[in-house]
């Protein structure tokens, strides 16, 4: 199991199967403030919903398995952050980070200093030339991330998530490249 330490408050906990149920009571408790902007929300109905999540990441050939961390705030659980790839993504060693955080949490760093540490492990540890990070047009929140850890804003993937209602949403991508990274 990997982990990192962000800060003395922060640290990052590959997921497991014991981290199901406080994921999934923090997604139930919160799901209008989640559900703004990942889709995946309606969907999780159930705690059988995110232990399925878990073990499809778990069970997906290591060679193109999502690196999931649990972000954890004195203690407590935060949100999720992880690195996503598919075989075309190791073979050109790029990946996209993507996160999320409970409404408690906010305003505190907490994502910023989480995505800079998984940056750090992806260039240094993986050996990745590229990291993308991809928000919904309009995810203001979200979209600061990036752009506080200097990452290049390339465009906007036009209708690049569906939601559960049928309708997409628009993302900006954004990327850095190990040469760039400070």
């Amino acid at each position: 199991m990997i982990q990192l330490l962000v800060s003395d408050k922060i640290k990052l906990k590959q997921l497991q199967i014991s981290n199901a149920t406080v994921i999934f009571n923090t997604i139930d408790t919160q799901r209008q403030y989640l559900g703004e902007w990942l889709p995946f929300v309606e969907s999780t109905i159930t705690v059988e919903d995110t232990l399925n999540f878990i073990h499809s990441v778990s069970e997906t050939p290591e060679s193109f398995r999502e690196l999931v961390f649990c972000i954890n705030y004195c203690g407590n659980f935060a949100g999720l952050i992880g690195l996503k790839f598919n075989p075309a993504d190791k073979a050109n060693r790029r990946t996209e980070i993507g996160y999320w955080l409970s409404n408690v949490y906010q305003k505190k760093g907490i994502i910023t200093e989480s995505a800079a540490v998984l940056v750090n492990y992806a260039f240094d540890v993986l050996n990745l030339n590229r990291i993308a990070i991809k928000c919904a047009v309009g995810n203001e929140r979200s979209s600061k991330i990036p752009r506080r850890l200097g990452f290049e804003y390339e465009g906007t993937e036009r209708d690049g998530e569906l939601f559960p209602d049928g309708h997409f949403v628009d993302l900006e991508v954004y990327s850095m490249l190990k040469k760039d990274w400070k």
